[in-house]
C-alpha cells in the first residue's frame, strides 16, 4: 500500500502498519521484549518520518498525482522472478533438524547470540543515545512555553520575540 498512496502521510502510516504487523509476529513467537521494542521503535520512527515527509515532499497531502514506482513492468518481472527463486529455494533446500532444547528465556538467548558479552554495553549505549536525542531537542528550542506571556502567564498582550505567531 505504500506505493499506492499519493499522500506521503498515508504512505508513511501504511508502512507503519506493515512494521507493526512484523512486531506482532515477533510477539506471537514468544519474544515479548523484542516484539515490544520493535513496535515502539517503529512507531516513533514512522511518526518522525511522517513529519519530515510532510515538511520536505513536494506534494505531502497527495493533491497532485504522483508515482513512486519507476519502470513498473520491469520491477514486477524482477519481483516475480526473485519470488520464484526464493520459493524454490525454500521448497528444495535440505532443512536441518532441530538440535537441543528451547532456552528458558529466548529474548536473552537472542541478545547474547547477537551481541555476545557486549550486551550491557549496547544497553547502556541505547540509553545514552536516547538521552542525547532528548537533550538535543530541548536545546534546539530557542524559546520556551513562557516566552510569550511571561512566567505568570498573565500578560495582556503576548510579547512574542518571533513575529507572525499567534496573537499578532
Amino acid at each position: 500500500m505504500v506505493f499506492r498512496f499519493a499522500s506521503m502521510a498515508r504512505a508513511t502510516y501504511a508502512l507503519l502498519t506493515a512494521l507493526l504487523a512484523v512486531g506482532g509476529e515477533v510477539l506471537l513467537l514468544g519474544l515479548d521484549y523484542l516484539g515490544v521494542v520493535i513496535v515502539l521503535m517503529m512507531t516513533i520512527e514512522m511518526a518522525i518520518m511522517a513529519v519530515f515527509m510532510i515538511m520536505f515532499m513536494m506534494s505531502p497531502g497527495g493533491l497532485m498525482p504522483m508515482s513512486m514506482v519507476h519502470n513498473a513492468r520491469g520491477a514486477a518481472g524482477i519481483c516475480g522472478g526473485v519470488f520464484a527463486v526464493l520459493a524454490a529455494g525454500v521448497l528444495l533446500a535440505p532443512w536441518p533438524g532441530r538440535e537441543g532444547r528451547t532456552p528458558r528465556d529466548p529474548t536473552r538467548a537472542l541478545g547474547l547470540s547477537l551481541m555476545g558479552p557486549q550486551m550491557l554495553t549496547m544497553m547502556t549505549l541505547g540509553m545514552v543515545l536516547f538521552a542525547t536525542i532528548v537533550a538535543v531537542v530541548v536545546l534546539a528550542t530557542g524559546r520556551g512555553r513562557y516566552d510569550r506571556l511571561g512566567d505568570g502567564l498573565r500578560a495582556r498582550r503576548a510579547d512574542d520575540p518571533v513575529r507572525g505567531g499567534v496573537g499578532r
